[in-house]
C-alpha cells in the first residue's frame, strides 16, 4: 500500500482530535447543567408544584434556561440528548418551554445548522390572527415537543394534542430535568418517545 493509500485509509490525527474534542465537550456541558441548575435551580422548601402535588424543593429551572451563562449550555445539551431524533422545529407549551426551544435554536445556528422554534399558547388568542401556535409553522413537519421539567406529562402533552391538532408530526419528548414522577409514563402510554438530559439523582434530589 502506498503511503498516500495508507494515509488515506487510517483515521487522521485531526479526524481523531475533533472526535474527542466533540465528546469532551458534550462530557463538560452536562457537568456544566448540572452544576448550573444546583447553584441556580434548586429551591428548598415546601411548595406547590402545577399538578397539585406538593414537594420539600423546587427546581426552577427558568433561572438556568434565561440564565446568559447556562441558556447556551442547556442549548448544546438538548440537541445532543436527541441528536439521533429526524425534527426540523423544537417547542411546547408556554412559558416553560419556550426558552428550552430557543437555546436548542441558538445552539444549532452555533453549529452551522438550521433550527426553527415555535410556542404554543395555553390557549387560542381572541384576537389579531387567533393562533394557538406562535412562530414557525407545524403543519406537515416533524416537530420535538420540550419542557423544562415534567411531573406527571400534563403541560407537554397539552402541547402535543394542540401540534397534532395543527398537523405536526410530533417525534418525541424531551425535558431537561425528570423528576419521576409518572411523567415518563404517561408520555409514553401516548405513543410518544421520552427523553431527559438529568434526573433527581444527577443533582442529589433522589
Amino acid at each position: 500500500m502506498s503511503p498516500a493509500e495508507n494515509s488515506t485509509a487510517e483515521t487522521s490525527p485531526a479526524e481523531n482530535s475533533t472526535g474527542e474534542t466533540s465528546a469532551a465537550q458534550s462530557d463538560q456541558d452536562r457537568v456544566s447543567l448540572i452544576e448550573a441548575v444546583k447553584d441556580l435551580a434548586v429551591v428548598h422548601g415546601t411548595v406547590t408544584l402545577s399538578s397539585g402535588k406538593t414537594a420539600d424543593y423546587y427546581v426552577d429551572l427558568r433561572r438556568v434556561t434565561l440564565d446568559g451563562a447556562a441558556a447556551p449550555v442547556v442549548g448544546r445539551v438538548m440537541r445532543e440528548l436527541v441528536a439521533d431524533w429526524d425534527f426540523d422545529a423544537v417547542g411546547g407549551l408556554t412559558l416553560g418551554a419556550d426558552p428550552v426551544a430557543t437555546s436548542m435554536l441558538h445552539a444549532a445556528a452555533a453549529a452551522g445548522g438550521r433550527l426553527d422554534a415555535f410556542v404554543v399558547r395555553k390557549a387560542e388568542k381572541a384576537h389579531g390572527l387567533q393562533r394557538r401556535i406562535e412562530g414557525a409553522e407545524v403543519a406537515g413537519r416533524p416537530v420535538l415537543a420540550v419542557e423544562d421539567t415534567s411531573t406527571t406529562g400534563g403541560s407537554v402533552l397539552t402541547a402535543v394534542e394542540a401540534l397534532r391538532e395543527a398537523g405536526a408530526n410530533v417525534v418525541g419528548v424531551a425535558v431537561i430535568v425528570d423528576r419521576g414522577t409518572g411523567a415518563q409514563e404517561k408520555i409514553e402510554a401516548a405513543g410518544l418517545p421520552y427523553r431527559y438530559a438529568l434526573s433527581l439523582a444527577d443533582l442529589d434530589l433522589a
